[in-house]
């Protein structure tokens, strides 16, 4: 599987395929027991956690890790810890470069809550935000980060369909903005309005790739995956008749 640089690219497949195993072993919190994972060529699967941050590297979980008694600006100050440049003498001195940089971090915080519309409930704790707010808090607090490569896992999961829309926009805007995204997502309409190329992951192998027309299409998906969704949703319109 390759992810090149500023597409975004989704990974589909059914419950148990194999999919959140996959952005846990790129973002280190598992370690593959064979094969390599490697950013701009250089091997990274040995790497912890923090290591593979700091080179570029964040994600989103498919439930959701807010910090729920901290506020929602709060949530995205820590996330820029390691985007500082001031010192550690810097910061117990209380120096002007110190607070100078202090500024620049939540200015860059607050940025990113009015491009979610969530600069209105900066002050506001995390925890009692609406779902789809926590949702779009989880997407801006990884983009605090200033990731090369956001990793996605369910990002509208639990959200409406006008909802799902503004986030695919905002998804699309990541790519203007030259990042990478790898996006996990059950939805298709998402899949179709933002991926460049799928890749479909079936009890831990990949079983086709292409562009989201030609997966549509595939006689492979359609038996692993594609065809089974229907059938639940069809299961789903039958019990709620």
């Amino acid at each position: 599987m390759r992810i090149s640089e500023r597409r975004i690219v989704g990974l589909i497949g059914p419950n148990g395929a194999g999919k959140t195993t996959l952005i846990n072993n790129i973002s280190g919190l598992d370690h593959p027991t064979s094969g390599t994972i490697r950013l701009e060529g250089n091997e990274i699967h040995n790497l912890p956690p923090h290591r593979i941050s700091g080179l570029g590297i964040a994600r989103t979980y498919q439930n959701i890790r807010l910090f729920g008694e901290m506020t929602v600006l709060e949530n995205l100050l820590i996330s820029q810890h390691g985007r500082g440049r001031a010192s550690v003498l810097d910061s117990l001195v209380f120096t002007p470069h110190f607070r100078a940089e202090e500024r620049r971090l939540r200015d860059t915080a607050m940025q990113l809550l009015e491009r979610f519309h969530l600069a209105g409930m900066a002050h506001q704790l995390a925890g009692n935000l609406p779902y789809g707010d926590q949702r779009r808090l989880e997407m801006a607090r990884a983009l605090a980060t200033g990731p090369k490569l956001l990793l996605l896992d369910e990002p509208t999961a639990g959200m409406n369909p006008i909802e799902t829309e503004q986030l695919g926009q905002q998804i699309l805007r990541l790519r203007d903005e030259q990042l990478t995204v790898l996006v996990i997502e059950h939805d298709m309409s998402l899949i179709h309005q933002v991926c460049d190329e799928v890749y479909v992951l079936n009890f831990g192998q990949i079983i086709a790739h292409g562009t989201p027309e030609a997966i549509k299409h595939n006689p492979l998906v359609i038996e692993a995956y594609l065809g089974r969704e229907e059938e639940n949703e069809l299961a789903v319109g039958e019990r709620k008749g």
